[in-house]
């Protein structure tokens, strides 16, 4: 399975939940490869921080950038899971990543500049489902607050629902600062003592898959 994440705008989580996803997925026992297709190389960089640690599991990568449809169908013949950073804008390599994909995850923080970025995005999803139909899109909102008074959460989400062309998971991630430690130290939050995040990137997974 190739699960791509990609946006519109920086700033969303976009590298940290792709390296979530791809610890939780190698705690399962799944063979995982983490493909970083996005030319800032946060994603790059997790992997080497995580190397250096030397006691957490594999996880194989490589960045890969401009058209990077062929790529990721060799690498989905040979891995369970292909997990794909792009770029937080409109790229080249999230518009071939979704020819490719079978699932196009959004993450979205719950502001509005964040979700005024919906229309076109949803625009360059309905060009790629053209072309690939098998293309599930979803969007997540992420870095959303833990005061239950605040409300932005819900706002989004009911501003998420004019646009049927991506599916919201029930899922939020929260900002916590236990995904920054995490991104410092190459290890995803299933890995480090934080059983909230370990639960909600836990539910993300499973909701995915």
């Amino acid at each position: 399975m190739i699960i791509l994440i990609g946006s519109q705008k920086g700033g969303c989580g976009k590298s940290t939940t792709c390296v979530n996803i791809a610890s939780e997925l190698v705690r399962q026992g799944k063979d995982v490869v983490l493909v970083d297709a996005d030319r800032q190389g946060t994603s790059s960089t997790w992997i080497s921080d995580r190397n250096s640690a030397g006691e957490l599991d594999t996880i194989h990568s490589i960045q890969k950038f401009d058209n990077i449809r062929e790529t990721l169908l060799d690498l989905k013949a040979r891995y369970d899971y292909v997990v794909v950073d792009t770029a937080g804008r409109d790229s080249r390599e999230v518009r071939t990543g979704m020819t490719a994909a079978d699932i196009i995850l959004v993450p979205f923080r719950p502001s509005q500049p964040d979700l005024d970025t919906l229309p076109r995005m949803n625009e360059i999803i309905a060009e790629a489902q053209d072309i690939n139909p098998v293309l599930r899109a979803v969007a997540m909102l992420t870095m959303a607050p833990t005061n239950p008074v605040i409300n932005e959460t819900a706002e989004a989400r009911a501003y998420l629902r004019d646009y049927p062309q991506l599916k919201l998971l029930s899922t939020v991630i929260r900002d916590r600062k236990i995904y920054r430690d995490g991104m410092s130290e190459g290890k995803g939050v299933v890995e480090m003592n934080n059983s909230k995040a370990k639960a909600e990137l836990q539910c993300l997974v499973k909701e995915l898959i």
